[in-house]
């Protein structure tokens, strides 16, 4: 019997999901507004511990950590890990980014001795994705996207009756800030278009015109993170992301020109991100995850855009919506899967299969230029 919990990090929700795979009884479904956790990070810790009290202990935890993390306990992780996975300048740290309170949870889960909670890897630190993918990227997917493809694997074995080492899928994650796609070849995760580094999301822009950065790079006193939080769908719509909900804005894109323009930019983006991994795997389905993906219009569209991207060539794709049990989003049941794995219980296959364990090195260690040296000042900020 095993009693798992995990965590997703999202930029509108901190979402918890738990169960115990002997009564398969799930203990814990919640959502916490991000902006809360941001102004008191010590509520997630509140919340595992009610769930704890109520349930019993909690073999593992999986707990939030942007970046990543090679595969370990939360107590082991370094002031250096910590710091370069939620790696941001000062200046940000004093704007009081929701980024800092991610550290600020982080090093809270660090010191919770009556917690077993563990951080997880991001794509970029898996054995499984060669080295030439990783050149020069960061943003390969953070650690709650390898929850999303825990879960969608999860679902491909169910769904088709293999064991994980035979899933072959794209899943594609469509949340408030950004998009994010990753390969699956054989039960291991090879490639992924990412977050600010795939195609636009509905906030993010993607990855940047190197000439755009260098532009912005000169004409700005700080160039910080805010700045990847734009240029997305909604601002090419004209649309405020933060009053225009997700629901308005699917459902404006129907009736103005100007908001389409923005919509249609971001379903073009799915499929340039999934075709942009097909020269990596055979996917034989495509999940579709995050909060867009829970609009119906939405969906509906998405897949009649890759299934009309699909026309002509000589493979079919299957096209389907990432089923969870949690009403929060399906990354915090896939990161409870992958607690779950960690300590032994039924999906502990998926865990070997991912390669977690193997998990290593740091988010700048494929960088290949001669300015890399610079990069260590993150590795030094004080936490």
């Amino acid at each position: 019997m095993v009693k798992a919990v995990g965590i997703d990090s999202g930029t509108k929700s901190m979402d918890l999901f738990g169960f115990d795979d002997e009564t398969d009884e799930v203990i814990a479904d919640v959502s916490v507004d991000r902006n809360r956790v941001t102004e008191n990070p010590a509520i997630i810790l509140e919340l595992l511990r009610e769930i704890q009290e109520e349930h019993g202990k909690i073999d593992a935890i999986v707990g939030p950590c942007g970046y990543g993390i090679p595969l370990k306990p939360a107590r082991e992780a370094t002031d250096e890990e910590i710091a370069l996975a939620t790696f941001m300048t000062e200046a940000d740290v004093r704007r009081r980014l929701k980024i800092v309170g991610l550290r600020e949870l982080m090093l809270l889960m660090r010191g919770a001795k009556d917690l077993n909670v563990y951080f997880t890897p991001g794509v970029v630190h898996l054995p499984t994705v060669p080295e030439w993918r990783k050149a020069n990227r960061i943003d390969l997917g953070t650690a709650d996207k390898v929850f999303t493809v825990a879960l969608a694997m999860v679902r491909e074995s169910e769904r088709n009756k293999v064991p994980y080492s035979q899933t072959n899928l794209i899943a594609v994650e469509v949340g408030f800030a950004y998009t994010s796609a990753m390969a699956v070849k054989n039960g291991q995760i090879v490639d992924a278009m990412a977050g600010t580094a795939g195609f636009p999301g509905y906030l993010g822009m993607g990855f940047m015109d190197s000439e755009l950065a260098y532009a912005l790079a000169n004409a700005l006193d700080d160039f910080g993170k805010l700045v990847l939080f734009q240029g997305g769908a909604s601002y090419i719509a004209g649309v405020d992301p933060f009053s225009v909900s997700p629901e308005e804005f699917v459902k404006l894109a129907k009736e103005d020109e100007n908001v389409r323009r923005g919509y249609n930019a971001m379903i073009e983006a799915i499929v340039k991100d999934v075709f942009a991994l097909l020269p990596s795997a055979k996917p034989e389905s495509i999940y579709i995850s995050g909060r867009f993906s829970r609009i119906p219009e939405f969906f509906r569209d998405v897949r009649r855009a890759l299934e009309g991207a699909f026309e002509g060539y000589d493979f079919s794709i299957e096209v389907l919506k990432l089923e969870s049990r949690a009403k929060a989003k399906e990354a915090a049941e896939g990161s409870a899967v992958i607690a779950n794995g960690i300590a032994g219980g039924k999906y502990g296959e998926l865990v070997e299969s991912l390669k977690l364990r193997e998990s290593s090195g740091s988010i700048f260690d494929w960088v290949k230029l001669k300015e890399r040296g610079n990069l260590r000042i993150f590795e030094d900020l004080i936490l």
